[in-house]
């Protein structure tokens, strides 16, 4: 398998976070950076919460979405959810990164956990707006719902500078969740087809790349929706994969033309937060 690995971070991905051109795609990994992480912090954590607060089988209880599935099927589905609000009840204080992705003009943020952490940093601001996926099981027939900076639910899309991209749904402004088993196999089965992702979202993506920051691909979800929102998208695309990675990982790089930037995360934000945003 060949896919380009860099052990620097070139100029060039300051520079066209900075100017726009290309955006922001954060995973759980981000919170690695924040000091005092309360909540579940990646998806075994996440199993762990729920199947503490809930008695599952012991071969489901470190994979989330079964864990989740469980729950959902034998206690209902609104306690998943009470489970879920309870888990990512606070978040931690955003670090410098989140902060300075924030302050950048970028079109779209693609942020895929379930914490508020950016939409704090984003709080400073009046001039975005979130988008968040919406389970079927709750919301069946709409695929997403829009939020203003207010976090007032909105009608319409919103055609904001910055538009917060949360395909997995956040606790915050409605506690929309995609985390059963069911949730994803309900997007997956039309996300080839894009429906589920919002035209908006569709439409900008087409003039940028993406920086994956905090993300890892060694799962078939996160590889299935970073494949499919990078779908028709400009490029380039980046990855910070401080690890060497998975033979699936490697697979998805080369496929998708993603260039691995192979330091630690806390050490391309130091890089990062030393620029001013435009």
């Amino acid at each position: 398998m060949s896919f380009t690995t860099l052990p620097h971070l070139p100029d060039d991905i300051a520079r066209g976070l900075r100017d726009g051109r290309l955006a922001p795609y954060l995973g759980p990994g981000l919170l690695t950076l924040c000091e005092a992480v309360a909540l579940p912090a990646d998806p075994p954590a996440l199993a762990a919460f729920l199947s503490g607060k809930s008695s599952v089988p012991g071969k489901i209880r470190h994979r989330v979405t079964a864990v989740a599935q469980f729950i959902e099927n034998f206690k209902h589905r609104k306690t998943l959810v009470a489970l879920m609000d309870e888990a990512f009840a606070t978040a931690p204080a955003p670090s410098a990164l989140h902060r300075w992705l924030a302050g950048l003009p970028a079109p779209l943020i693609v942020d895929t956990w379930y914490d508020d952490t950016l939409r704090q940093a984003l709080g400073v601001r009046g001039d975005w707006a979130e988008v968040q996926g919406l389970s079927q099981s709750e919301h069946f027939g709409a695929w997403t719902g829009w939020y203003g900076a207010d976090g007032a639910l909105a009608p319409d899309p919103v055609e904001a500078p910055t538009v917060l991209y949360k395909p997995w749904g956040a606790r915050r402004p409605g506690s929309n969740y995609l985390v059963s088993d069911t949730d994803f196999v309900e997007v997956l089965t039309e996300i080839d087809i894009q429906t589920p992702i919002p035209e908006l979202v569709q439409r900008r993506r087409a003039s940028l790349g993406f920086v994956f920051l905090g993300c890892r691909f060694n799962d078939q979800l996160p590889r299935a929706f970073a494949r499919q929102i990078l779908k028709r998208s400009g490029g380039p695309h980046y990855a910070v994969l401080p690890d060497e990675p998975t033979r699936m990982e490697a697979r998805f790089l080369e496929e998708q033309g993603i260039t691995r930037i192979a330091l630690p995360l806390a050490d391309v934000a130091a890089c990062l937060t030393v620029t001013t945003p435009a």
